[in-house]
Formats: structure tokens, C-alpha cells, sequence
């Protein structure tokens, strides 16, 4: 299995033996500052299975970034993606311009560069939906919470991936809509510290729990989409 979107800390090399111990045998870490770049690309010089999407969160848009720094450190072998970039109107962290001018920006880099990008959108629909008609390549709607999206998604071929929250008891909407995936375009994560899934729910998040995603993928899908899961992920990430 693969774990498409981690957050991992100082105990990464324990966080990811009990990933291996649980199946889960490749992860992308997703680092969301340029200075937190280079700590995930060091790590995935040590740790085997492990992946690195780069890129600077919409809470960060509010302060100086080095687009020439992030343009390098995409150069390295083991970084996969661009992101998680995007549009959070829900917390407001950053000023709506400024996250509007980073993720066109990010868009750009990830055009540039061939790379897939890695979407966090909160709120902000519209805004989200009008940037990624625009952009020609590869898209992963990550944490998958957004219905509204879902329509265009479909129409363009996005990847969509869902983290824990599908697991829990209420989420009957987020399972209508992984049910409406297509198995090409489905992908599972854990966006872990965060979101662990229901069987496990109050821990802290963490790359051997997506198998709990999994499973309910494969209520909604049939037992296939296990191996579907892994190869969308490999076909969009070229692992």
C-alpha cells in the first residue's frame, strides 16, 4: 500500500517501520514550508519507500517566498510533486490575494516542471475550480471534502484522494462521493498527524492507519481497488 500524503516529525523512522509493518511500503511526506523542503529530502535520503512533495501552504501566503529555492529543491530525485498548494478561506491564515498569487504560482512551477500538484482547498470552491480548469497536468484534490468540485474533477480527470474522514460514522456524503470516483482516479492517504481514521480515532495520525481507508475503499469499490489505489498512485506520482 501507499500512503500518498504524510506529515511526519522527528520520529519518522519509527512512524515508518510500523508502516512497513502494516503494508504500507511507500509514503509521499509532503513538506509545506521551504525551509521543512529540506529536512523531508534529507529524510528520504535515509529511509527507503519514502517520497517528497514539496511545495508552501496557503496559511504561509502571508510571508516572503522563495519560488527559485522551491524551483531547486523540485529538482531533486525523490521529490514527486508540487504542493500542497491551494486556497484555505476557512481559517484565513493568510490574506486571500496573496494565497491566490502563490497557488498560481505553484501551478506554474508544476507546469514547468512536469510535476503533478497537490490541491488543499477549504472554502473556496470557485476560486479553486476556476485556477485548476486553467491548468494543464496532473491534479490530486487532496483530503477529498469538497463536493462541489467533484463534477469537474470527473470531467477532467483529477485524482481524488480521501484520507480517515471517510471512515467516520457520519460521513455518508464523503462515501457518496468516493463511490462516484472512478477506480482510475481514486487515491488513498492518511494526511496524517491528522484525521485518524475511525477504528483509531483519537490517536495521532499516521502512515500504518491508511490501510483503515483502504478497507472502506474497498467496501465502496470491491477488493480490487486495492491494487487500483497503488497503481494510480505509482502512475501519477512515477514511483
Amino acid at each position: 500500500m501507499i500512503d500518498t500524503h504524510a506529515h511526519l516529525g522527528d520520529d519518522a523512522a519509527e512512524v515508518l517501520a510500523r508502516a512497513r509493518a502494516a503494508g504500507v511500503t511507500r509514503v509521499v511526506e509532503v513538506a509545506t514550508t521551504t525551509a521543512q523542503a529540506h529536512e523531508t529530502l534529507a529524510r528520504t535520503e535515509r529511509e527507503d519507500g519514502l517520497y517528497a512533495c514539496l511545495g508552501v501552504h496557503p496559511h504561509e501566503a502571508g510571508s516572503s517566498v522563495d519560488l527559485d529555492e522551491l524551483r531547486e529543491l523540485l529538482a531533486h530525485p525523490r521529490a514527486v510533486a508540487v504542493g500542497e498548494t491551494g486556497l484555505d478561506y476557512f481559517r484565513d491564515y493568510a490574506p486571500r490575494e496573496a494565497q491566490q498569487r502563490l497557488f498560481d504560482a505553484e501551478l506554474a512551477l508544476a507546469r514547468e516542471l512536469g510535476k503533478p500538484v497537490v490541491v488543499h482547498t477549504r472554502a473556496a470552491d470557485d476560486d479553486t475550480r476556476a485556477r485548476l480548469l486553467a491548468h494543464e497536468g496532473p491534479v490530486i484534490l487532496h483530503c477529498f471534502s469538497s463536493q462541489p468540485l467533484l463534477p469537474a474533477a470527473l470531467e477532467r480527470g483529477w485524482y481524488v484522494s480521501f484520507a480517515g474522514n471517510v471512515t467516520y460514522k457520519n460521513a455518508y456524503d464523503l462515501r457518496a462521493a468516493a463511490r462516484e470516483v472512478p477506480p482510475e482516479l481514486l487515491l488513498a492517504e492518511t494526511d496524517s498527524p491528522y484525521l485518524a481514521p475511525q477504528p483509531v480515532r483519537g490517536k495521532r495520525n499516521e502512515p500504518a492507519y491508511v490501510t483503515h481507508t483502504y478497507d472502506v475503499l474497498a467496501e465502496l469499490h470491491g477488493e480490487q481497488i486495492r491494487a487500483q489505489i497503488v497503481a494510480n498512485a505509482e502512475a501519477v506520482f512515477g514511483l
